[in-house]
Formats: structure tokens, C-alpha cells, sequence
């Protein structure tokens, strides 16, 4: 055989083979719904975020358990706490959508509400409020070696008032300017956590607090050193609350703490969680069906006594106006 003839011979068999090759795929059919790509299933859970405050306070503790009450009892959320600098700042995230729901004092909810204090550049925000958890007293500690036994001796101390933006911090201006003092004291701006700290070094001379009793911040302190209560007076609690309606006398009783030895007069805050005015009615409604079912209020008690005053007469009374969605439940329950 010449080389040409095997030539052609290798070139028709590698044309038989290909032919067959190909003839073979044709037969083999395909389903037609395995060339097509799965769609991902749809997520439709909802995220919310729940804007609460720094270690030490009730705020921090109490958002991580309403986030696990609506993740728990409200179908389809999944809520998660974070935390901020408190008050102000969650008026803030709230308005701007940023967080679904927040933690503010009732005197910083009013000043958003109405575009006044801290919020005159922003203007009135867009918030309402889903219910009020707990009042809670502003307490001025001192070290028990201190010079400082009542608010007039601040003058020419280091005082911490809570961190910036936060409702502690608008609070402890109200009074010190009510007293005359605000020019004449040395104001910081510490965390709960941080104060305590500089307390116990002797970094400051004295710290406000706007928070539930008793309090965690607190007891950290008293179990190194000795410390003090300041009480304000009657008539400084009645001039303030003349402007300031919100701002209200009361007491933290002497058996609270080790170191309050008799009851300490103070000014109380009402604490609101706020969501902003176009949250979906619906949600609003099925987030206090959670919170106020009795095994909900008894796991919140469990993780701050606070929630005792989770309740559903007090808890409708608000500095602001109501949810939509919250008028639809406190009247329904």
C-alpha cells in the first residue's frame, strides 16, 4: 500500500469516527429543566436592628433581650441589638432608618419629637413612640473621702455627665445650669463604663448617671470603694420640672445600693423605645404582642428587674405621640 493511499484511508476512517461520535450525543436526550439554572430560594425574613446603648446601663442588657423576643415570637423577624452612645444618637438612627427601633430618654424623644435642644439644626424628626419601659433616676455619685455632699459643691470639680449625645448628658446641663453651676464645672464626657472606672482612680471627683436601679455601672463601684448619693433639692426638682414637664422628682430607696443608707431624692426620666412614624402597622402591633406576653415580660425581668415596669397601663404613657400601630394595641388590650 503507498503511502498515499494510507493517507486517505487514515482520513476517511477519522471522518467515520466523528460522524459517529456525533450522531451518538444526538440521540442522548436532555431534560430541559437540568440546562436551566435554580433559582435561589427567596429569603423573606425580616431584618431589624434595635439601637440601645453601652455596657453598664439597662439599656444594653434590655436591647439584647427585646431583640431575642421579637426573633423568638414575631414571625419572620430576625432582630439584632447594637450598640451606641445612647439617647440622642438612636433618636438619630431611627429617624434616619438607619435602626428599625430605639432606646431614648423621654426628655431627648420630646426634643427629636419637636425639633428643639440638641435637635434644632435637624428639625422635628420623624419618630413615634412604641411604648415607654421604665422610669429611671439621675444619680450623682461622689467618692465617700469626698469634699462634695451636695450639687452646689461641684463647682471647680471633674464631673462626668455621660457620653456626648447621650440623654444623661442633655440631663446633667439641665441641672447643673438650674443650679448655676454649668460655667463653674468641668464637664467630661465618659461612658458608663469609663466613669466608673475614673471614679474609682480618682481621675473625676463625681459622675452622673440616668439609669434603672440598681444598677450594674454602680455596684462595679461599690465594691472598691466607698461612695456617696447626692440628693438634689425639692426646690431645684420643682423648678426644673415646671420647664421641663418630662423631668420628675423621685427617689432611689435606701435598702438599693450598700452605700445609700437613706433614700436619695433625684429626678426621674421616662425611657421610650422609638420607631419612626412609617413603620409598617402591622410590625408595630405584632412587636408589643411579643414583648407583653407574660413569658416574654418574665424573661426581660430575668435579665433586668427594669422590665417590672413593663406593663400595659404605664407603658402606653409616652412624651410623644404613639405609633399607629401601638394605639391599635394598648386600645385593643
Amino acid at each position: 500500500m503507498s503511502k498515499r493511499t494510507f493517507y486517505y484511508l487514515s482520513v476517511i476512517l477519522c471522518l467515520l469516527l466523528f460522524v459517529a461520535v456525533i450522531g451518538c450525543e444526538a440521540d442522548v436526550a436532555v431534560p430541559e429543566d437540568e440546562t436551566e439554572e435554580p433559582e435561589a430560594p427567596v429569603d423573606e425574613t425580616l431584618f431589624i436592628t434595635l439601637a440601645a446603648g453601652s455596657p453598664g446601663g439597662a439599656y444594653f442588657p434590655l436591647g439584647a433581650g427585646v431583640a431575642k423576643v421579637i426573633t423568638d415570637k414575631v414571625p419572620g423577624v430576625w432582630a439584632q441589638s447594637e450598640t451606641t452612645g445612647a439617647s440622642v444618637e438612636n433618636c438619630r438612627l431611627v429617624a434616619l432608618g438607619e435602626s428599625e427601633m430605639g432606646m431614648a430618654m423621654a426628655n431627648v424623644a420630646y426634643a427629636a419629637y419637636s425639633g428643639t435642644g440638641a435637635f434644632e439644626d435637624d428639625g422635628a424628626l420623624p419618630i413615634r413612640s412604641l411604648f415607654s419601659m421604665y422610669p429611671a433616676p439621675q444619680h450623682l455619685i461622689t467618692l465617700a473621702d469626698s469634699d462634695i455632699y451636695a450639687l452646689e459643691d461641684l463647682v471647680g470639680k471633674k464631673v462626668s455627665i455621660d457620653a456626648a449625645g447621650s440623654g444623661c448628658a442633655v440631663t446633667s446641663e439641665i441641672i447643673l445650669r438650674a443650679a448655676g453651676i454649668w460655667d463653674d464645672v468641668e464637664t467630661l464626657h465618659y461612658s458608663q463604663e469609663e466613669a466608673a472606672d475614673a471614679l474609682k482612680d480618682g481621675i473625676i471627683d463625681a459622675l452622673f448617671y440616668n439609669i434603672a436601679t440598681p444598677a450594674a455601672a454602680v455596684t462595679s463601684i461599690e465594691a472598691v470603694r466607698a461612695i456617696r448619693f447626692i440628693s438634689l433639692d425639692d426646690e431645684l426638682i420643682a423648678a426644673i420640672n415646671v420647664e421641663y414637664p418630662f423631668l420628675t422628682q423621685g427617689i432611689i430607696a435606701a435598702d438599693t445600693y450598700n452605700y445609700a443608707t437613706e433614700d436619695v431624692t433625684v429626678i426621674n426620666i421616662g425611657n421610650l423605645i422609638l420607631v419612626h412614624e412609617d413603620m409598617d402597622d402591622d410590625l408595630a402591633y405584632n412587636i408589643l404582642a411579643a414583648i407583653f406576653q407574660e413569658e416574654s415580660l418574665a424573661e426581660l425581668v430575668g435579665i433586668h428587674p427594669a422590665a417590672k415596669a413593663f406593663n400595659l397601663q404605664d407603658s402606653r404613657v409616652v412624651g410623644i405621640p404613639l405609633h399607629s400601630g401601638a394605639e391599635k394595641f394598648f386600645a385593643e388590650n
